[in-house]
């Protein structure tokens, strides 16, 4: 399988440096212009992650990723991710096939639980059935995505007596991930049911989630599953620049926005880190995918390894990191990192 290469955004619209912050509209503008920057440059895939707070511009993501789909080619769309636990699943596949009617079948979905949890209290939905929830949710989902008429009842939505779900898409079924953050379970549930996974790593040693991987593909094959018809992909804080100590010295500033502001708001202490400090973190053996071409290559080379992964996904705009940066960093991804690592793969 083809190593593929994406970024998304989250769509965060926090106070820069100087306290500014840009309007929404401002914001979503940006991320249009970065999902074509990423289509133009030859990217697999462009993503964004719904949200549902007036830090964030996502809440509507589909409606965003179908502005996209009219400005853009080849390039596959997607969630990243929907949170499915606390949304409709019939108007989320009924979004999401609209979309793959609107891009010619360039639509994909990953469905989580999501980071925040913002979206049970204004949808109604209790914390107490956090499991429950996504179970019942996604088993849904992955039904809708079968049948055309649907008969089925749960605890937390109203039944479905032979509804009709349209439309229907252009794709006979919309690829679907399952976004994993350190849960042993949801990697061990995406295997059984032979979904893709996506693996959300923010930081650290990859050795030490390697055991999600495990897992996941141990949970596959003992269900039955074609392996050679999945994939996980790896998703992440990213950034790159010509040079690994220039690419650091860029990234740290926006970074130490970002976490604190999120830290900040969760009540949770952060202490900015120093460019110095986050110099190490371009190892190969460190997650964070900040560095130059090479490095950045070289850690993914050593995550595959790990992992068996077969995608990339950056997010590369956090932190009100300048436009003309995240440019730069979607055409290095585009054409240093990706012949690099397609090239050593396919020896």
């Amino acid at each position: 399988m083809n190593f593929e290469f994406g970024v998304y955004s989250l769509g965060e619209r926090i106070p820069d440096a100087n306290a500014n912050v840009l309007s929404a509209k401002e914001r979503v503008e940006n991320i249009i212009q970065m999902a074509k920057w990423a289509d133009e440059a030859g990217l697999d895939v462009f993503g964004i992650g719904e949200h549902h707070r007036l830090d964030f511009v996502t809440s509507s993501y589909a409606t965003i990723l179908g502005a996209i789909s009219r400005e853009t080619k080849k390039i596959k769309l997607t969630s990243t991710l929907s949170v499915i636990s606390t949304a409709d699943p019939v108007r989320v596949y009924e979004d999401i096939a609209t979309l793959d009617l609107l891009n010619g079948g360039r639509t994909e979905i990953i469905l989580g639980r999501g980071a925040f949890l913002e979206s049970f209290s204004l949808f109604g939905a209790s914390l107490d059935d956090y499991d429950q929830l996504f179970e019942e949710k996604l088993g849904l989902f992955m039904q809708l995505q079968e049948q055309e008429v649907v008969s089925w009842q749960g605890d937390f939505r109203s039944p479905l007596h032979h509804a009709q779900i349209a439309p229907r898409p252009v794709q006979p079924n919309i690829p679907m991930w399952i976004g994993v953050g350190g849960t042993p379970a949801s990697a061990e549930r995406a295997g059984v049911l032979g979904a893709n996974m996506a693996l959300g790593l923010l930081a650290g040693e990859p050795e030490r989630v390697q055991y999600l991987a495990t897992l996941y593909w141990k949970a596959a094959k003992k269900a039955g599953h074609d392996l050679s018809k999945l994939q996980v992909s790896v998703t992440g804080h990213s950034y790159i620049a010509e040079d690994g100590k220039q690419a650091m010295r860029e990234f740290t500033p926006h970074y130490n926005q970002y976490m604190g502001h999120f830290m900040k708001d969760r009540r949770q202490f952060f202490s900015p880190v120093s460019v110095e400090q986050m110099m190490s973190q371009r190892a190969a053996n460190q997650i964070l995918a900040v560095g130059s071409a090479e490095e950045l290559a070289e850690k993914i080379l050593y995550q595959h390894e790990l992992f068996g992964h077969t995608r990339f996904m950056g997010q590369f705009d956090m932190g009100n990191q300048p436009s003309a940066r995240v440019e730069r960093a979607i055409d290095l991804l585009a054409n240093k990192v990706a012949p690099i690592v397609r090239n050593a793969l396919n020896k």
